[in-house]
């Protein structure tokens, strides 16, 4: 991975714009803040962190509350962000969480701040988020089985999840998005399963391929799970379509759910395709990783350091002009194309997806 400190001269930076929202070359604006708080977990996922030896940032290296409400008002300011997301690692891992969504919100009034979390812990502090201002949750609920859940986490805390995710609902964080990541031999035969227990529950789920951002490089595009397998196991149980209201660079492609043979619309259901069907070319996300970097593309080789200017006397202009530069260079997609996948061209990020921030 490389990280830049400054503007050099190997990043084309030419033409950057010096005001107004956060675009890149191919005309694409991004909107959607997502901030890691954190690069730690309380989990292990198979699909994201390996069963040991992680190295964790030290606590001096993370973006502090000051620095990260500093970050997302830049954002909203000068960018025209709406909307920001804290992730992880998990962020409940953060004791100074509460704080920070008070802080946010203050700074920010009006700007949906949300969460993505494994909901553990989440019992115990959901009210209190709600009250200084979190607006919505994302849970990771990849199984309903116990079993399959230590399977996949390496750890037993499925009943902490779904807890999570009932006071969530009680205080008002609704609807509650489930994200569930299939993985093929282990929980692939639960989709439908999965889909109705998030109906009889009033929560919104979403599928998520699962990406080559793993810790132990341990991903073969043959044993993926794919939207087409996705939808296909669903269609087993219900009728799905694709709902025909604008996407508006949402990462998941939104399908209307009914009973087999049914007429009445009974919820929705989102499938994330980030590898066989990429919609890079409607991206809105811009990232900032725990320990300050912009990283233009989740699967991006490289990022741009904006810790470094935080703590420094730079100005916000001077860091809204580091992080324009750093996302102007986006490239166009992520180069997972299905050429590339089956002959072994694409290369996997260093990072983790805990590491790097969802």
């Amino acid at each position: 991975m490389s990280v830049f400190l400054g503007n050099p001269h190997v990043l084309p930076v030419r033409g950057v714009p010096t005001q107004g929202p956060l675009t890149d070359r191919f005309g694409r604006t991004a909107t959607d803040l997502r901030i890691s708080i954190t690069d730690k977990c309380n989990l292990r996922c198979t699909y994201c962190m390996p069963a040991e030896g992680m190295q964790w940032l030290p606590r001096e290296s993370l973006l502090t509350v000051p620095e990260i409400v500093r970050l997302a008002a830049i954002a909203v300011s000068d960018f025209g962000v709406r909307e920001i997301r804290l992730t992880g690692g998990e962020p409940l891992i953060r004791p100074d969480l509460e704080e920070l969504v008070a802080a946010l919100t203050e700074r920010m009034p009006g700007i949906p701040v949300s969460m993505t979390s494994n909901g553990i812990g989440l019992a115990a502090r959901a009210q209190a988020l709600a009250d200084a201002g979190m607006t919505r949750v994302n849970i990771s609920l990849d199984t309903l089985c116990a079993d399959t859940y230590e399977k996949l986490a390496r750890r037993g805390r499925l009943t902490q999840t779904l807890e999570g995710v009932a006071a969530a609902q009680e205080a008002g964080m609704s609807p509650v998005k489930l994200n569930a990541v299939l993985m093929r031999g282990v929980n692939d035969h639960e989709a439908p399963e999965l889909l109705r227990w998030a109906l009889d529950h009033d929560c919104a789920l979403r599928f998520i391929e699962q990406m080559p951002l793993d810790a132990d490089h341990g991903w073969t595009r043959k044993n993926m799970v794919t939207a087409a397998e996705i939808r296909e196991a669903l269609s087993r149980d219900f009728d799905i379509t694709p709902d025909t209201a604008p996407r508006a660079g949402a990462p998941a492609e939104k399908y209307l759910v009914r009973e087999r043979g049914g007429d009445t619309v009974v919820g929705t259901v989102g499938i994330i395709a980030s590898v066989t069907e990429p919609f890079c070319e409607d991206c809105t996300r811009t990232r900032i990783t725990a320990e300050g970097h912009v990283r233009s593309c989740l699967f991006s080789h490289h990022e741009t350091d904006l810790m470094h200017l935080l703590r420094s006397d730079a100005s916000d202009r001077d860091i809204a002009q580091r992080w324009r530069d750093a996302m102007w260079v986006k490239p166009r997609a992520h180069g997972m194309d299905h050429a590339g996948l089956d002959s072994g061209d694409y290369v996997q990020p260093d990072r983790s997806m805990s590491a790097i921030g969802g």
